[in-house]
């Protein structure tokens, strides 16, 4: 097989988790598009390098996650348009109202706290994998999950009630 029938292969089989996890990481399907066409075509020029790696799913969340930095850091990105929670790929089978109440949850996280808690608990990195894919320590990665988790707890029992906190010792 030769690299480009490799890279169209590794593509077509993994692109829907890529995009899952663009549009997690920005909260907007259109964005998450852009995000996962720059993060292919980066992967593209590097794949002879990124096919040899231990674990190409991790070189490719990486890409991911430094095309969301970069899409960030552009000036006309800085507005935040809000997208139909609909739009956006879940396996949840949750109501819609509660899905609408956890999306908005999770937007309402700082950054650093809703991609740690994307990585460790939608895509089930490990704590390692999740510092390595962000560029961060792993007590950094701990720490930012316990924020995120205890910070979705309290916007998810002001809207649910205690039965959200009830297996937490207080």
């Amino acid at each position: 097989m030769d690299v480009e029938e490799d890279f169209t292969a590794y593509v077509s089989q993994r692109r829907l988790t890529l995009f899952r996890t663009a549009c997690l990481l920005c909260g907007d399907p259109h964005q998450a598009e852009d995000i996962v066409q720059d993060a292919l075509a980066r992967l593209y020029a590097a794949w002879p390098r990124a096919s040899r790696a231990d674990d190409i799913d991790g070189y490719a969340r990486r890409t991911i996650i430094n095309s969301h930095l970069n899409q960030v850091r552009r000036p006309w990105r800085r507005e935040h348009v809000a997208a139909d929670v609909g739009e956006r790929p879940t396996a949840v089978h949750l109501p819609t109202e509660d899905l609408q109440v956890l999306w908005a949850a999770l937007r309402n996280l700082p950054p650093g706290q809703r991609k740690v808690v994307i990585l460790r608990h939608y895509l089930g990195l490990s704590v390692e994998e999740t510092a390595a894919d962000l560029g961060i320590s792993v007590g950094t990665v701990k720490s930012q999950t316990s924020d995120a988790l205890a910070a979705l707890r309290r916007a998810l029992a002001a809207e649910f009630g205690a039965s959200v906190t009830d297996g937490e010792d207080a």
